[in-house]
């Protein structure tokens, strides 16, 4: 398994809407083909930062399968229109 890191950027007085745009998204995700698992982490130190944290089966699940999909352009849709700056996405291998 891996993990897709996304820092995502928005306008902190719009927190509340955001995060429950990110909610209404889930179900996506959820019925991607090779999905794991599903998180949003708020960054306390940085008011308007956001981490989205998802467990793929491999990079090819998220990149291809997830992004080519109607559930990826749902995602955008509810979600996009609060970002103030490009999400920045890595992906990460856990080693221990």
């Amino acid at each position: 398994m891996i993990h897709e890191i996304a820092t995502l950027a928005i306008d902190p007085a719009r927190s509340a809407d955001f995060e429950a745009a990110v909610a209404a998204a889930r179900p996506h995700f959820e019925a991607a083909k090779g999905f794991v698992s599903f998180g949003l982490q708020r960054v306390i130190e940085e008011p308007g930062s956001y981490r989205l944290v998802v467990g793929w089966e491999t990079v090819e699940a998220h990149m291809v399968d997830f992004r080519e999909s109607d559930g990826f352009q749902q995602w955008r849709a509810l979600a996009g229109p609060f970002f103030t700056a490009p999400p920045a996405v890595i992906h990460v291998d856990t080693v221990i």
